[in-house]
């Protein structure tokens, strides 16, 4: 695993790879890299990288360039999971170096089309080729069920409402009620009109089919822009929200004077001479593996500097936009919410403690996408550069408004929301055997659901990759 601190290492690959320094002006070393063996070529990607990262960091980018010129005759969006994530890495990077001159930036990006219907087809991609949606929807799905026992009028708020799959399912669910399905209306919310539009279509489909009162309430916006009045919540309606990789989107608020004080000159004067060394261990299976057994120690300003890190479990970055979001949801009295979230901490201020978060949450992921789609490497393909390399992008290149990447870990969601007025629900047994069968007849080998303070987190092997939480209205006497 990436670790911070500023001990050293007994070796390093400078030892096995003296020909890696970055400094300009020495010989070519493309012809050894050529030539390297699978793990020697991923340590020395992992090695590259993160010089090439602190070398951005510090503005030197005479010397990120070189970095970057190696990387390329090793990374390949084709090649094995650490050549791919590292042609990613290297993309963001260069984009952030790009950004020191707006206006080739602005040329370069200027005939760049966003295509709603690729949006569309690389998030179906993802929800089929791994489980965590899937996972996550039959827990949202399951938890709406016993939370709406009874009720005879249900109203649904979805945060991101672009999977008709997860409302289909429950609709079925709804269906075998003995006493019938309730009245059911879901709001769902997402910045494309088009999105919706399909939404709506394929779910007015199937409530006719299975006789069921059903009404959708699109709302065209993103999150940020939200007016919770435009939600219309009813009198006697039995609320429920669910959120699937949203929230932190709205952490994205000015972080100006966070940013200054990082910035500030000692600080400053620290990172800049930021190092890292690695040890050369062979035979691991996976870019996962290497991470876990590679300490790679990365520089971080010490306390005395700083204020707490972001990272820290106990610390919450100043973030009032989110504070009035949860405390207006909470005002409306649901009676349920279930919140999913990547478990990493991409929100932090410092560059390097985002690359190397990034780095280690990123891996995980890409092994399990190539695990899970070996046999459909073009459907991989897409989903690794449409969808996690845009988020590596705007987590490395983007700071400010601009990046809406800013993942926190569950201990964080936890604060947050019992800040705002929720208490936690506990996810059932029935919801774990549900997840359980999921992963089984679908031969998801390697995928495990795990309980951590009364939430759940699945897992790609032991590491966790998502996190699940459920919260209800708590009343205050």
């Amino acid at each position: 695993m990436i670790q911070e601190g500023s001990s050293s290492v007994t070796s390093s690959p400078v030892q096995f790879f003296p020909w890696m320094s970055l400094s300009p002006g020495l010989g070519s070393p493309f012809p050894w890299l050529r030539e390297l063996k699978s793990e020697e070529r991923g340590l020395c990607l992992i090695h590259l990288l993160v010089a090439c990262a602190n070398h951005v960091t510090a503005g030197s980018l005479e010397n990120a360039n070189i970095g970057l010129e190696k990387i390329s005759h090793l990374a390949s969006p084709d090649g094995d999971t650490m050549q791919r994530i590292a042609a990613y890495f290297t993309e963001a990077l260069a984009d952030r170096m790009l950004k020191a001159w707006p206006g080739l930036h602005k040329a370069l990006n200027s005939t760049k089309i966003s295509s709603v219907s690729e949006e569309i087809l690389v998030q179906k991609l993802f929800f089929e080729l791994c489980p965590f949606l899937k996972l996550a929807y039959v827990f949202t799905n399951q938890a709406i069920i016993e939370a709406m026992e009874g009720e005879k009028m249900v109203h649904i708020i979805d945060l991101n409402s672009s999977e008709p799959a997860q409302w289909i399912n429950l609709f079925q669910t709804f269906r075998a009620r003995p006493e019938g399905p309730p009245h059911l209306r879901i709001t769902g919310i997402h910045e494309q009109k088009e999105v919706l539009e399909q939404m709506a279509l394929r779910l007015t489909e199937e409530a006719e089919k299975l006789d069921i009162p059903f009404q959708f309430n699109p709302i065209v916006c993103k999150l940020e822009n939200l007016d919770l009045e435009s939600l219309r919540v009813k009198t006697g309606e039995a609320l429920a929200v669910s959120s699937v990789l949203q929230l932190h989107s709205l952490l994205a608020t000015d972080d100006e004077m966070l940013r200054r004080n990082i910035n500030s000159p000692s600080v400053s004067k620290n990172l800049n001479s930021n190092r890292s060394h690695i040890v050369l261990q062979k035979n691991l299976r996976t870019l996962g593996e290497w991470l876990e057994k590679e300490p790679v120690h990365i520089y971080s300003p010490s306390s005395d500097l700083t204020s707490p890190s972001p990272s820290s479990p106990l610390s919450l970055a100043p973030a009032p936009k989110m504070g009035r979001f949860l405390t207006a949801l909470r005002a409306l009295s649901p009676k349920l919410m279930v919140v999913t979230e990547q478990e990493s901490n991409h929100n932090g201020p410092i560059l390097m403690e985002r690359i190397t978060e990034a780095l280690n949450f990123y891996a995980a992921l890409f092994d399990c996408l190539e695990s899970t789609a070996s046999r459909a490497p073009l459907e991989r393909q897409k989903v690794e550069k449409m969808l996690f390399g845009e988020e590596i992008k705007n987590i490395i290149a983007c700071e400010g408004l601009e990046r809406k990447e800013r993942q926190e870990k569950l201990e964080k969601w936890i604060l947050r929301l019992e800040l705002a007025g929720f208490g936690r629900v506990p996810f059932s047994y029935h919801g774990m055997l549900q997840a359980g069968r999921l992963l089984q007849t679908n031969n998801y080998d390697g995928y495990k659901i795990k309980e951590e303070n009364g939430c759940l987190v699945m897992c790609w092997q032991e590491r966790p990759l998502y996190s699940m939480s459920a919260w209800g209205f708590r009343r205050y006497d």
